[in-house]
Protein backbone atom coordinates (compact mmCIF):
# COMPACT_ATOMS: atom_id res chain seq x y z
CA UNK A 1 0.00 0.00 0.00
CA UNK A 2 1.17 3.55 -0.82
CA UNK A 3 2.04 5.77 2.52
CA UNK A 4 2.00 9.48 1.98
CA UNK A 5 5.95 11.01 2.40
CA UNK A 6 5.76 11.76 5.86
CA UNK A 7 5.49 8.12 7.25
CA UNK A 8 9.51 8.33 5.69
CA UNK A 9 10.08 11.85 6.59
CA UNK A 10 8.91 11.82 9.81
CA UNK A 11 11.00 9.40 11.04
CA UNK A 12 14.45 9.67 12.19
CA UNK A 13 15.90 8.16 9.77
CA UNK A 14 19.62 8.28 9.63
CA UNK A 15 19.51 8.71 5.36
CA UNK A 16 18.46 12.38 5.97
CA UNK A 17 21.87 13.18 7.04
CA UNK A 18 23.27 12.51 3.51
CA UNK A 19 20.21 13.16 1.10
CA UNK A 20 19.00 16.72 1.67
CA UNK A 21 18.94 17.78 -1.91
CA UNK A 22 17.04 13.92 -2.90
CA UNK A 23 13.49 14.89 -3.11
CA UNK A 24 10.81 11.69 -1.80
CA UNK A 25 9.34 9.83 -4.60
CA UNK A 26 6.93 7.52 -3.05
CA UNK A 27 6.79 5.43 0.16
CA UNK A 28 4.91 1.75 0.53
CA UNK A 29 4.34 -0.14 3.40
CA UNK A 30 5.36 -4.19 2.27
CA UNK A 31 3.24 -6.98 3.13
CA UNK A 32 5.80 -8.22 5.65
CA UNK A 33 4.57 -8.58 8.82
CA UNK A 34 7.08 -9.48 11.34
CA UNK A 35 8.89 -9.14 15.03
CA UNK A 36 10.96 -6.52 15.93
CA UNK A 37 14.58 -8.72 14.55
CA UNK A 38 12.58 -10.13 11.49
CA UNK A 39 14.24 -7.10 9.32
CA UNK A 40 17.62 -9.09 8.47
CA UNK A 41 15.03 -11.82 6.93
CA UNK A 42 13.53 -8.63 5.00
CA UNK A 43 16.38 -7.52 3.39
CA UNK A 44 17.76 -10.93 2.42
CA UNK A 45 14.51 -11.80 0.52
CA UNK A 46 15.09 -8.35 -0.97
CA UNK A 47 18.40 -9.18 -2.21
CA UNK A 48 17.26 -12.78 -3.17
CA UNK A 49 14.19 -11.11 -5.19
CA UNK A 50 16.36 -8.71 -7.28
CA UNK A 51 18.66 -11.51 -8.26
CA UNK A 52 15.91 -14.35 -9.08
CA UNK A 53 13.44 -15.08 -11.65
CA UNK A 54 10.43 -13.78 -9.36
CA UNK A 55 10.38 -10.10 -10.46
CA UNK A 56 10.31 -9.10 -12.97
CA UNK A 57 10.01 -12.69 -14.95
CA UNK A 58 7.29 -13.97 -12.89
CA UNK A 59 5.14 -10.21 -12.96
CA UNK A 60 2.34 -10.12 -15.34
CA UNK A 61 2.91 -9.59 -18.71
CA UNK A 62 2.28 -6.05 -19.07
CA UNK A 63 5.04 -5.31 -16.36
CA UNK A 64 7.45 -7.51 -18.11
CA UNK A 65 6.86 -5.64 -21.74
CA UNK A 66 7.14 -2.34 -19.56
CA UNK A 67 10.54 -3.84 -18.21
CA UNK A 68 11.96 -4.78 -21.28
CA UNK A 69 11.08 -1.52 -22.92
CA UNK A 70 12.57 0.59 -20.90
CA UNK A 71 15.75 -2.07 -20.90
CA UNK A 72 15.81 -1.53 -24.69
CA UNK A 73 14.78 2.06 -24.30
CA UNK A 74 17.72 2.68 -22.19
CA UNK A 75 20.23 1.08 -24.32
CA UNK A 76 19.38 2.84 -27.55
CA UNK A 77 19.40 6.25 -25.41
CA UNK A 78 22.75 5.50 -23.71
CA UNK A 79 21.12 6.03 -20.10
CA UNK A 80 22.56 3.41 -18.18
CA UNK A 81 26.10 2.96 -19.17
CA UNK A 82 29.19 3.00 -16.99
CA UNK A 83 29.98 6.36 -17.49
CA UNK A 84 26.98 7.36 -15.99
CA UNK A 85 26.85 5.49 -12.76
CA UNK A 86 27.37 5.98 -9.23
CA UNK A 87 31.37 6.93 -9.26
CA UNK A 88 31.23 7.85 -12.41
CA UNK A 89 28.13 10.30 -13.66
CA UNK A 90 28.19 11.41 -10.02
CA UNK A 91 30.11 10.28 -6.65
CA UNK A 92 28.74 7.63 -3.90
CA UNK A 93 26.75 9.09 -1.39
CA UNK A 94 28.97 6.61 1.02
CA UNK A 95 31.29 9.94 0.45
CA UNK A 96 29.08 11.75 2.80
CA UNK A 97 28.30 9.07 5.43
CA UNK A 98 29.42 10.62 8.87
CA UNK A 99 31.78 8.37 10.52
CA UNK A 100 29.62 5.96 12.78
CA UNK A 101 27.98 4.72 9.81
CA UNK A 102 31.06 4.25 7.78
CA UNK A 103 32.05 2.24 10.48
CA UNK A 104 28.49 0.25 10.16
CA UNK A 105 27.92 -3.10 8.27
CA UNK A 106 27.44 -1.82 4.42
CA UNK A 107 25.21 -4.66 3.43
CA UNK A 108 24.46 -6.87 1.17
CA UNK A 109 26.02 -6.80 -2.05
CA UNK A 110 23.93 -7.18 -5.51
CA UNK A 111 25.19 -8.78 -8.61
CA UNK A 112 22.37 -9.26 -11.27
CA UNK A 113 20.77 -5.13 -10.66
CA UNK A 114 22.49 -2.03 -10.21
CA UNK A 115 22.47 -1.12 -7.02
CA UNK A 116 25.12 -0.58 -4.19
CA UNK A 117 24.17 -0.80 -0.75
CA UNK A 118 25.46 2.43 1.38
CA UNK A 119 25.20 1.07 5.06
CA UNK A 120 22.78 -1.68 6.85
CA UNK A 121 21.36 -1.26 10.49
CA UNK A 122 19.33 -3.02 12.87
CA UNK A 123 16.22 -1.13 11.04
CA UNK A 124 17.41 0.75 8.37
CA UNK A 125 18.99 -0.06 5.00
CA UNK A 126 20.07 2.16 2.16
CA UNK A 127 21.18 1.25 -1.51
CA UNK A 128 21.53 3.56 -4.28
CA UNK A 129 22.05 3.86 -8.19
CA UNK A 130 22.78 6.31 -11.02
CA UNK A 131 22.00 6.76 -15.16
CA UNK A 132 21.86 9.45 -16.84
CA UNK A 133 18.46 10.10 -15.63
CA UNK A 134 18.31 10.12 -11.77
CA UNK A 135 20.37 9.22 -8.71
CA UNK A 136 18.21 6.80 -6.74
CA UNK A 137 18.44 6.11 -3.31
CA UNK A 138 15.96 2.77 -1.96
CA UNK A 139 15.44 2.95 1.65
CA UNK A 140 14.14 -0.10 3.56
CA UNK A 141 12.91 0.32 7.27
CA UNK A 142 11.51 -1.65 9.89
CA UNK A 143 8.71 0.09 11.28
CA UNK A 144 5.73 -0.56 14.67
CA UNK A 145 2.50 -1.38 12.54
CA UNK A 146 0.79 -0.13 15.79
CA UNK A 147 -0.70 -3.68 17.11
CA UNK A 148 2.38 -5.06 18.52
CA UNK A 149 3.86 -6.48 15.49
CA UNK A 150 6.36 -4.98 12.80
CA UNK A 151 6.75 -4.52 8.83
CA UNK A 152 8.57 -3.15 6.12
CA UNK A 153 8.56 0.33 4.53
CA UNK A 154 10.25 1.14 1.23
CA UNK A 155 11.16 4.72 0.44
CA UNK A 156 12.43 5.56 -3.57
CA UNK A 157 14.82 8.88 -3.17
CA UNK A 158 15.44 11.04 -6.24
CA UNK A 159 17.52 13.36 -7.60
CA UNK A 160 16.84 14.27 -11.33
CA UNK A 161 19.76 14.74 -13.63
CA UNK A 162 18.37 18.42 -15.04
CA UNK A 163 15.34 18.65 -17.33
CA UNK A 164 16.12 15.14 -18.69
CA UNK A 165 15.52 13.86 -15.80
CA UNK A 166 12.29 15.67 -14.45
CA UNK A 167 10.73 14.62 -17.85
CA UNK A 168 11.97 11.01 -17.36
CA UNK A 169 10.24 10.69 -13.65
CA UNK A 170 7.03 12.60 -14.99
CA UNK A 171 7.03 9.82 -17.59
CA UNK A 172 7.57 7.11 -15.96
CA UNK A 173 5.83 7.86 -12.49
CA UNK A 174 1.91 6.85 -13.50
CA UNK A 175 3.67 3.70 -14.85
CA UNK A 176 5.93 3.06 -12.01
CA UNK A 177 3.16 3.84 -9.49
CA UNK A 178 0.08 1.89 -10.71
CA UNK A 179 1.95 -0.82 -12.02
CA UNK A 180 5.53 -1.95 -11.64
CA UNK A 181 5.83 -1.27 -7.92
CA UNK A 182 1.90 -2.66 -6.72
CA UNK A 183 3.80 -5.94 -8.81
CA UNK A 184 6.74 -5.50 -6.92
CA UNK A 185 4.97 -5.70 -3.92
CA UNK A 186 3.27 -9.04 -4.68
CA UNK A 187 6.62 -10.99 -5.43
CA UNK A 188 7.81 -9.46 -2.23
CA UNK A 189 4.66 -10.85 -0.40
CA UNK A 190 4.69 -14.12 -2.10
CA UNK A 191 8.44 -14.93 -0.96
CA UNK A 192 8.00 -13.63 2.52
CA UNK A 193 5.09 -15.96 2.96
CA UNK A 194 7.09 -18.63 0.95
CA UNK A 195 10.20 -18.09 3.56
CA UNK A 196 7.78 -18.50 6.20
CA UNK A 197 8.99 -17.70 9.79
CA UNK A 198 12.21 -19.46 9.78
CA UNK A 199 15.11 -17.83 11.11
CA UNK A 200 18.03 -17.40 8.70
CA UNK A 201 21.23 -16.85 9.36
CA UNK A 202 22.35 -13.43 7.34
CA UNK A 203 24.00 -13.78 3.87
CA UNK A 204 25.09 -10.63 4.18
CA UNK A 205 26.99 -10.72 7.92
CA UNK A 206 30.70 -10.18 6.92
Amino acid sequence: MKLPNTAHTSRPWRIHEITPDFEVEDVWMLPTPGGPDAFPRLVSIMVSDAESDSFPQGAPFLVRCLWTARQKIGALCGLDGKEAAVGSRVPSLRDRLPSDLRRAKRGPDFTDVPLTSLYLLQDEWASEMANRTVHTVMHMGWVPDGSGGYRGQMAVLVKPNGRLGAAYMSAIKPFRSLIVVPALMRSIEREWRADGEQTHEPRYER
